[in-house]
């Protein structure tokens, strides 16, 4: 597991800390635009002497080529395998950077600042880095753990409403994998929560937890891909629709919503508990229209969905809210069919 966890307002004075300490050669810091002109500035003051790299914001750009970019400037900059990337932003700036840093001069070390609701409960624990690959989510990538990860709360006061909302459908799919209780607590109060630092701590113990029982996904960290096969294929096709583009947690509330679907099909959950999960998420999400064709399309993204066995579509489903099975066979009909229910709705 990762090194060290830091949750709250001392996390940027911890990360001082760390890199005072640390015999680090030389500090680098991976920013995009966004994190450069309003994140930036809050951290550094607490950094040493640094280096900046900068690339631009967006899924679209998590791919070999930026990474391509970031390697050209690591070997400028004359990092060393005693060197030290420091990650600020999100989902696509912890995946990306991390996978820089675990393949340059075969592994540096790096640090994760997580700067969206996303990134901060999700994309920067448990040690998954990659890139996307001719439209494909995360296809090519690596485990490898950040020596740190320090998140400050403070940033999400950084975020546009909808970036919070793609973050949260992380938090909810940690209610719906491992605590019902906390569903039931939570739906009634939604995005009007006064207290994301609790949320973020309860998310991140849940992750963390099932990371350290399963660090390579051989078996049961399946469970984190609740929402994720459907809403990988979701993603993936929307990426390719100039103006349709999904962030990450819309794409996965879909794929939440039916993959819920397929486990009252596959009667491994009772239809009153998708009733619950159906209310609460499209009270939070708005629907996005696929039509028949499209339908068609988006399943078969889900044929290279990493945890696919042969021409097996695995999928992670629920057998009641705060309780989910992995390694659950689909088919693209099955899929499909899910679609259409979730257009319907």
């Amino acid at each position: 597991m990762t090194e060290t966890i830091t949750i709250g307002s001392d996390a940027l004075q911890l990360l001082k800390e760390l890199l005072l300490n640390r015999a680090f050669s030389r500090v680098a810091v991976l920013v995009d635009e966004n994190t450069l002109a309003h994140c930036y500035p809050l951290v550094k003051p607490y950094l040493p002497e640094h280096h900046l790299i900068q690339i631009q914001s967006g899924e679209i750009h998590k791919t070999l080529q930026t990474c391509e970019y970031i390697w050209q400037r690591m070997t400028e900059l004359n990092l060393d395998r005693w060197s030290v990337l420091v990650n600020l932003g999100g989902g696509v700036i912890g995946d990306m950077g991390g996978f820089c840093a675990a393949l340059f001069k075969r592994g540096l070390y790096f640090v994760q600042v997580p700067t969206t609701l996303l990134a901060q409960v999700d994309a920067s624990v448990g040690g998954k880095t990659g890139v996307d690959f001719h439209g494909l989510k995360n296809h090519i990538g690596v485990y490898k753990e950040p020596v740190a990860v320090f998140i400050n709360p403070g940033f999400l006061q950084t975020l546009p409403q909808r970036e919070i909302k793609s973050g949260y459908a992380e938090i909810i799919k940690h209610w719906l994998i491992a605590d019902g209780e906390m569903f039931e607590a939570q739906r009634h109060i939604g995005l009007f929560t006064e207290n994301w630092e609790d949320l973020i701590r309860h998310s991140v113990a849940i992750k963390s937890a099932v990371v350290e029982a399963d660090p390579l996904e051989a078996g049961y960290r399946k469970v984190l891909n609740f929402g994720h096969t459907v809403g990988h294929a979701v993603e993936s096709f929307l990426m390719e629709k100039p103006g349709r583009e999904l962030l990450h947690g819309e794409a996965i509330a879909i794929g939440m919503l039916c993959e819920a679907f397929l486990s009252v099909k596959k009667e491994l959950l009772p239809k009153e508990s998708l009733d619950k999960i159906e209310t609460f998420l499209i009270s939070v999400y708005e629907k996005v229209p696929f039509s028949e064709d499209e339908i068609q399309t988006i399943s078969r993204f889900a044929l290279q969905d990493k945890k696919n066995t042969g021409a097996t579509i695995n999928c992670t489903l629920l057998h009641r809210i705060g309780s989910a099975v992995y390694d659950q066979p689909v088919t693209l009909p099955e899929i499909q069919e899910a679609l259409r229910y979730y257009s319907l709705l």
